[in-house]
């Protein structure tokens, strides 16, 4: 008597493998899962970028004035619209006043509580990118990110996004700073 599976027992279980496999995929959602890691790093970002700008706030009192700036794709573009389709391109994370954020993150004694300006994980598109304004006296500021994920975004279960979870004025951005409507 030989031992051993059959051709037929084999299949049988090839597309039982098959199937959980599918189920699994469907049910975890890998794509999901990932958005969800970036509007994570978002949020991260974002709080941590917001409390030095209050840190930087106490120290100088003053923010450079009625600035408005992106973090996406490369080089650097000053934009004076208030539209955030309109985000220049400048993708510089540097603390000394010359990043995407035009605060002097350096001059602050004891040195600069970021080690770089953070970046959107996928930082290709003004829908994919920081925006950093800055009202026309300085004292006031408005962070503001685009959540990609279901969880995160308006009307998801963990929704950061709308006017009455965050407290801004738009309902399809993630906003957080010393004033919520600046934009």
């Amino acid at each position: 008597m030989k031992k051993g599976f059959t051709l037929l027992e084999l299949l049988i279980v090839i597309g039982i493998l098959a199937i959980l496999a599918t189920a699994v995929t469907l049910v975890l959602n890998p794509a999901e899962l990932l958005k969800q890691a970036r509007d994570g790093n978002r949020l991260n970002d974002l709080r941590a970028l917001n409390n030095a700008l209050g840190l930087f706030i106490v120290a100088s009192s003053t923010l450079p004035i009625d600035s408005f700036y992106c973090s996406n794709a490369s080089g650097g573009q000053y934009v004076t619209s208030t539209a955030p389709a309109s985000c220049g391109n400048n993708a510089i994370t540097a603390v000394n006043g010359t990043g995407w954020v035009n605060v002097n993150f350096a001059s602050m004694q004891g040195g600069s509580p970021l080690s770089r300006l953070p970046l959107d994980p996928i930082n290709t598109a003004s829908s994919s990118a920081y925006i950093y304004r800055s009202n026309s006296d300085g004292s006031k500021f408005e962070l503001n990110a685009n959540m990609e994920s279901d969880k995160y975004s308006v009307g998801g279960k963990n929704d950061v996004e709308s006017n009455t979870k965050d407290g801004g004025d738009n309902a399809g951005l993630y906003e957080i700073g010393a004033s919520l409507n600046l934009f």
